[in-house]
C-alpha cells in the first residue's frame, strides 16, 4: 500500500512541479524513448539472468505492493505454537512432538495458527530443524551451527530479486543516455530546419536522460531497497524460530525459550514481555 502511495507522490511532486513552472506534458510524453529504455532495460535483465532468477524476481515484485509486514500479532502467534510446542516436549518428551512436525497440517498445534501455517518459510525451517535435532542427537552447539546455514541459505535466496532489481537501476541512468545520444542523431538530421523545430527535437531527446534517472531513483530503486527489507524481516523471523529451538536444546523452560526468542524480534514488532506472559497465560487456560 505505501509502496503505491510512493509512486503517486513521486510522479506527483515531478509532473506538478513540472507544469507549475509551465511546462508542457507532450514535450515529456515520448512513447519512442519509453520503448528504447525499457524494452533494452528488459533485454538487459534477460541476457544477465537465469531463467530462475527471472521467474522469482517476477513473482517478487507482487510483495512490493501489499502487505507483508508479520506485525506484532505475527510474531505472537509464532512464540505462542513454539511455547505448545515446547511445552508438549517438556511434558512428554522430545518425541512427542515428532508427529506434529513430520505433519504440520494435521497438527492440532499448528492448525491453531494459521497464519504460522501460511508462512512457509518458518514452517518449513521450525519443522526441519526440529527433525535434524530429533533424528541427530546433536548438541546445542552443532544444532546452532545447522541452523545458521540454514538461515543463510535463505537470505541468499531471499535477497536475489532485490540485487537483480539494483542492477537494472544501476543501468537506466546509462539506458536513458542512450535513448538521448540517438535523438540527437536524429536532430543532427534536421540541422537545416527551423530553431523551433530544432529545439523541439532537443528537448524530446533530453525526455531519454530524464526518464532514464527517473525511473532508476524514482522506481526501480527503491522497488530494490524495499524487498530487501523484506528479506530481512524473513531473516529475522527465522532468527526468532532458531532462538526457540536452540534455548530447548538447552534445556530451558518452555516460557523461558520463548523469552529469548522475543528478545530476537526488533522494534515495534516486538511484542513486551507483560503482552507475551498475558497471551502464554490465555494459551494454558484453553
Amino acid at each position: 500500500m505505501f509502496a503505491i502511495i510512493g509512486i503517486f507522490v513521486v510522479l506527483g511532486a515531478v509532473v506538478g512541479g513540472y507544469l507549475l513552472e509551465g511546462g508542457n506534458l507532450h514535450v515529456i510524453i515520448q512513447p519512442v524513448e519509453l520503448l528504447i529504455i525499457y524494452g533494452a532495460a528488459t533485454g538487459a535483465f534477460l541476457i544477465s539472468s537465469p531463467k530462475k532468477v527471472v521467474a522469482q524476481v517476477v513473482g517478487s515484485i507482487g510483495s512490493v505492493f501489499k502487505g507483508h509486514e508479520m506485525g506484532k500479532q505475527g510474531y505472537l502467534d509464532v512464540l505462542l505454537m513454539m511455547f505448545e510446542l515446547l511445552n508438549v516436549a517438556r511434558k512428554d518428551g522430545l518425541l512427542a512432538i515428532e508427529s506434529h512436525v513430520n505433519n504440520p497440517d494435521a497438527s492440532p498445534i499448528f492448525t491453531k495458527y494459521p497464519s504460522v501455517l501460511a508462512n512457509h518459510a518458518v514452517k518449513d525451517f521450525m519443522c526441519d530443524n526440529f527433525k535434524a535435532f530429533l533424528a541427530g542427537n546433536m548438541n546445542s552447539h552443532d544444532l546452532e551451527n545447522l541452523m545458521d546455514i540454514d538461515i543463510e541459505a535463505h537470505h541468499h535466496h531471499a535477497m536475489i530479486p532485490s540485487e537483480a532489481i539494483s542492477k537494472i537501476a544501476d543501468g537506466m541512468p546509462a539506458l536513458g543516455i542512450v535513448a538521448a545520444v540517438l535523438g540527437v542523431v536524429l536532430t543532427m538530421g534536421k540541422i537545416s530546419e527551423p530553431p523551433e523545430v530544432l529545439g523541439h527535437s532537443i528537448g524530446a531527446a533530453l525526455v531519454g536522460t530524464f526518464l532514464g534517472v527517473l525511473t532508476a531513483y524514482g522506481f526501480v530503486g527503491p522497488i530494490s531497497q524495499n524487498l530487501a527489507y523484506i528479506a530481512k524481516e524473513h531473516e529475522i523471523q527465522l532468527n526468532v524460530v532458531k532462538t526457540a529451538i536452540l534455548a530447548c536444546a538447552m534445556n530451558w523452560p518452555p516460557a523461558m525459550s520463548v523469552e529469548a526468542a522475543r528478545r530476537a524480534i526488533s522494534g515495534s514488532e516486538r511484542p513486551s514481555f507483560e503482552e507475551l506472559e498475558e497471551a502464554i497465560k490465555a494459551a494454558r487456560q484453553k
